[in-house]
């Protein structure tokens, strides 16, 4: 290091203690450690990164890099919805509101995402529904689009992108099982809708405007796979009446005021599997349950603008939140906002929850991979899309201290994987000196 650059790392440390206050909260080594790695001429000046390191116990400011600069976070995203879900929802999913009429039930979905989807607990729709010859239903209740603003139109064919409905099946996906020759899909009523091609594909592929199925025999790879199919009312009265042997017809009556709530699932294994797999579905389905919840009906942008104006007024930062997923490129939050928004989780949840919640370096979810170590240090959610990476959650560091912390990249032109493992080097830093 330069005479030049130790002074000019000293003048930063005096500006900084005196501006936040903190002289016994953190030490020149330290500081100066995590301006070498962080600041100019360091991996992380060559694209916009920014960094806030906060003590819980203190509830002051560690270290912060561009703090206040907004980032596109990707799936941090579902940190908003896990908030706004434990808040919201409390226990239960929001699975129908309904109406019986003699021997017809009349229903209106209310975004429950649990039906048939994955090995997730279902709702037990074939005792529900018993009593009833007729299932009548109306998607009236359903304000948002299939898919939100600024998703990116060619992730139409992908699991992770599936469509946002009142009341999907299957996760509104068509399941691939693995096999060379003649794949097979289910549920099997899509089987007749897959088709040869001559196209170089080594995955099967949906036709953009149709639910029509194509794959090479020469080419394709026969691995296990998921894509969405195009919901519409006349296709989930087909599935839904093989589901349950039941009459289903389409009516879209409004929803009366005079109605009953089915919450029919426990919520807890819907938001663990969100967290842990970064699964967009579930998160898109969760925001319309706590929009269902609030106003009876289902209309996601509506959900978010309540919870800026009462439970998030007071981030540092107002955040721009558009979907529940993350997929949409128009969110953006800055590093401090997303510490204030774990901080209000890390108050609300009860650690043992929040630990279970959370991917764990090493150990469990979308870090599994990353930040091993013989002890567990990072428990957090990632964020991850084209040219941007997030990581958003706690450390925990050698002296026994636990850390929130908000570690956000833009406009990289690397391969994520060389920004997890430059993430990585900090983190180890934190960890070994704080």
């Amino acid at each position: 290091m330069t005479k030049l650059l130790q002074t000019r790392i000293t003048l930063l440390f005096t500006f900084f203690l005196l501006s936040q206050g903190v002289f016994s909260q953190i030490t020149r080594d330290q500081y100066t450690k995590l301006e070498t790695a962080l600041g100019e001429g360091s991996f992380f000046s060559g694209h916009m990164t920014g960094f806030m390191l906060y003590d819980l116990d203190s509830q002051r400011v560690m270290y912060e890099k561009n703090s206040q600069i907004r980032f596109t976070p990707a799936s941090v995203t579902k940190l908003f919805t896990l908030f706004s879900s434990i808040l919201i929802l409390n226990d239960s999913t929001q699975t129908l509101r309904y109406v019986p009429a003699g021997d017809t039930l009349k229903i209106w979905g209310a975004g429950d995402p649990s039906w048939k989807y994955l090995d997730l607990p279902s709702p037990d729709f074939q005792k529900f529904l018993a009593p009833y010859k007729v299932i009548q239903y109306s998607d009236d209740n359903m304000k948002s689009t299939p898919f939100g603003d600024g998703w990116q139109w060619d992730d139409y064919a992908y699991y992770y992108s599936a469509e946002r409905s009142s009341l999907p099946i299957y996760g509104n996906l068509i399941h691939v099982y693995p096999g060379k020759n003649n794949p097979k899909v289910s549920p099997s009523r899509f089987q007749s809708s897959v088709f040869k091609t001559d196209r170089e594909l080594k995955d099967m592929e949906r036709d953009f405007h149709e639910n029509e199925f194509y794959y090479n025999p020469l080419t394709y790879r026969g691995r296990e796979d998921y894509l969405p199919f195009i919901t519409s009312p006349e296709l989930l009265m087909e599935l839904a009446s093989g589901e349950t042997g039941k009459t289903w017809i389409y009516q879209p009556d409004s929803l009366p005021e005079n109605h009953q709530l089915w919450r029919g699932n426990a919520l807890f294994p819907l938001l663990k599997e969100m967290m842990l797999e970064s699964d967009n579905f579930l998160a898109e389905q969760l925001m319309m349950m706590v929009s269902d919840r609030l106003f009876g009906e289902l209309d996601s942008e509506r959900a978010i603008e309540y919870m800026i104006k009462t439970y998030l007024s007071d981030l540092p930062d107002e955040p721009i939140w558009v979907d529940g997923s993350g997929l949409s490129r128009y969110n953006l939050f800055t590093p401090r906002t997303m510490v204030g928004l774990f901080e209000k989780l890390y108050r609300v949840v009860p650690d043992e929850m929040l630990y279970e919640l959370l991917p764990t370096g090493g150990v469990s979810g979308t870090i599994k991979t990353n930040y091993q170590a013989a002890t567990p240090y990072i428990f957090a959610k990632t964020g991850t899309m084209s040219n941007n990476h997030s990581l958003v959650g706690l450390i925990k560091t050698k002296s026994g201290k636990t850390y929130c912390f908000a570690f956000m990249n833009s406009n990289y032109p690397w391969k994520a994987s060389e920004i997890r493992r430059e993430m990585e080097k900090v983190l180890i830093s934190v960890r070994d000196n704080f």
